[in-house]
């Protein structure tokens, strides 16, 4: 049986989905790409215009319909409720990280005042503006090379794009800095592949489980367990990351003022069989803190 793998068609889509094809062709299962076009393809307007889901629910009805057996998400573009129609595992993940990209190999500290950094993410920008209030953000949309480019021609000074898409399609030498946890925590489940199926096909969910990576499932679980306790889409400005040994999971998390007035920041550590449980109480804490009211107050434009 030939497995369709469902994917948006950019060159990073292709290129992770590829990934996961040639790893079950190793395991013994024949694959394909389908290249499935979706809104957020067709629409260049900010994410949280368009809406939650815009980039993953396209592949699921395509899936759901049996144009494909399988689909490729980034796991952070995901709503956070299950959908309980699929089975999802999480292989293993790439960096979780943010990284600048800047004219003359510049790191953030290094730019000057004013400098023009482009970024439409709620959760970079607010960020940005509590460390460089200072720097000029601008909006920024499109692929991978679109967006790189836009530093190239001079039209801004630098983009900030998530590590793990710059490896995946093997630029991120072209990287002046990886953004430290420190200076930039980054999006719940950013790095990580979320590889879907139908539920009720048991063939290709047992295909499927031998992908799946204990490690970055219990850090994509304890990351996006904060983002639904505290009610927020992928598009808000909260931040996660998690780093899990065999038994072990440090969870850290906040919630950002677009403008970079005020932040939240908690962390919390357990058994790395709890990463649900831990997510939902470092939520909490931040709930407790004010956090509902702080998400509350932006207005994304």
């Amino acid at each position: 049986m030939m497995l369709k793998i469902g994917t948006r068609g950019s060159k990073l889509a292709t290129t992770q989905a590829g990934h996961i094809r040639d790893a079950l062709i190793a395991a013994g299962h024949p694959a394909e790409l389908t290249i499935i076009t979706t809104p957020g393809d067709i629409n260049m307007s900010p994410v949280e215009r368009i809406g939650v889901g815009v980039f993953t629910q396209a592949l699921r009805d395509a899936m759901a319909a049996g144009e494909c057996d399988i689909a490729i998400h980034s796991f952070k573009d995901l709503p956070t409720a299950p959908d309980e129609r699929f089975h999802l595992v999480v292989p293993q993940r790439s960096y979780p990280f943010d990284c600048l990209i800047a004219r003359d190999g510049m790191k953030l500290a290094d730019l000057p005042t004013g400098a023009r950094v482009g970024t439409s993410a709620p959760r970079r920008v607010s960020q940005l503006r509590a460390l460089r209030p200072d720097l000029d953000i601008q909006p920024l949309r499109g692929n991978i090379d679109t967006r790189m480019g836009k530093v190239t021609t001079g039209e801004l000074d630098a983009v900030i794009l998530a590590a793990a898409g710059l490896a995946r399609i093997d630029v991120l030498d072209k990287a002046g800095e990886v953004l430290d946890i420190n200076v930039m925590i980054p999006a719940p489940a950013q790095g990580a592949l979320a590889v879907e199926c139908r539920a009720d096909d048991a063939d290709v969910v047992a295909a499927l489980n031998l992908l799946s990576d204990p490690r970055a499932t219990a850090e994509a679980t304890a990351e996006r367990s904060v983002l639904r306790t505290l009610e927020a889409g992928c598009t808000a400005p909260v931040a996660a990351y998690a780093s899990a040994t065999d038994d072990h999971l440090l969870l850290v998390a906040g919630v950002f003022a677009l403008d970079g007035s005020r932040s939240l920041r908690e962390q919390i550590t357990g058994p790395v069989e709890r990463a649900a449980q831990l997510g939902a109480e470092l939520a909490q804490r931040l709930l407790e803190q004010g956090a509902a009211e702080l998400m509350q107050d932006e207005k994304f434009s």
